[in-house]
């Protein structure tokens, strides 16, 4: 296996991975069109009650949707099969036909590898579908997105920015502790697969009841730990998700009593805000399972015989 995440995605999924960039890229540029139709529905259809330009509008609001959509589908079921293929790939490889296996005590290799089939393989080879696509799709929108406001309006479009600024600062910093306790609890669950399978294989008596305990409070304590980090960077994001519809509300209604921008402007950027919410929220989820997955892949690497495994642990 090569030594990097990336490296293994080009080479087994190469090819499917253009294509699905190709797609990404359709994809966010059709979601752009509902903001610019939005706009124009408000501040021209309805302003000058003009029927057949509002019928027009939604006519392509809906003939937008439906396409982007189908395209989506098609993208995310290309995706699960890349990923599948992938998982199919990783867990052949763990075979010992195969001959990638470093040699190992019995029940250490079998421990080891019951550990990676069951709860590590997945989330590599999940990660491997959306490896590429799933950053061209949100970081495209997210900047097209961001430019469309920066046009509109730019005083709004800096309100915007300026409020989503701070999570550049505290998701890197969250990630990398969640990260190394992820890595110590794949060790713990290994280590408890390979007592299980020497106890079921009789290599040595019953497991010792007090290490047996200590182990699984350690995983519980590693787990309750990354939930605090997680769950309390979610809640720090949607608290600035929400302090930037606060702040746009204020300066869009400031401008429009001032006769500085329409209605339908403020109405595009609410919109704005909300997609921009969405694909941040998918980069922030795309960052996590990237780093989780290359934490993964590393051990799995080294758990085949590639690379030490003690040379990768994280104090």
């Amino acid at each position: 296996m090569p030594k990097g995440l990336y490296r293994y995605i080009w080479r087994v999924s190469g090819r499917d991975q253009i294509f699905l960039s190709l797609l990404a890229v359709a994809v966010f540029l059709l979601d752009l069109a509902p903001l610019e139709l939005q706009r124009r529905i408000v501040n021209g259809a309805l302003a000058k009650h003009a029927l057949m330009q509002l019928v027009f509008l939604a006519g392509l609001y809906v003939a937008s949707v439906l396409a982007q959509g189908g395209l989506k589908l098609l993208m995310n079921v290309y995706r699960g099969a890349v990923s599948e293929a992938a998982n199919r790939r990783l867990r052949l490889q763990l075979s010992p036909a195969s001959g990638e296996r470093a040699t190992e005590p019995g029940g250490r290799r079998e421990g080891v590898d019951i550990s990676i089939i069951v709860s590590e393989v997945e989330a590599v080879g999940g990660f491997i579908g959306a490896s590429v696509s799933d950053a061209v799709l949100n970081g495209g929108l997210l900047l097209a997105v961001f430019g469309y406001m920066l046009v509109l309006q730019p005083w709004m479009a800096a309100v915007a920015v300026l409020l989503f600024f701070p999570q550049f600062l505290f998701i890197p910093f969250l990630q990398k502790a969640i990260n190394r306790r992820t890595e110590r609890r794949i060790k713990v669950l290994r280590g408890l697969s390979i007592e299980i399978v020497d106890e079921a294989a009789e290599r040595r008596g019953p497991r010792e009841d007090g290490r047996y305990r200590r182990q699984v409070d350690n995983i519980y304590r590693l787990n309750m730990q990354i939930f605090r980090r997680k769950f309390g960077m979610n809640f720090l994001m949607n608290l600035l998700h929400q302090l930037g519809v606060v702040g746009i509300l204020f300066v869009g209604g400031w401008f429009v009593i001032q006769g500085r921008t329409e209605v339908g402007t403020v109405v595009a950027f609410i919109s704005g805000l909300n997609r921009v919410n969405d694909p941040w929220g998918d980069l922030v989820n795309y960052f996590r399972d990237m780093t989780n997955a290359q934490v993964k892949y590393r051990l799995i690497a080294a758990a085949l015989g590639h690379r030490p495994a003690e040379a990768q642990a994280t104090p």
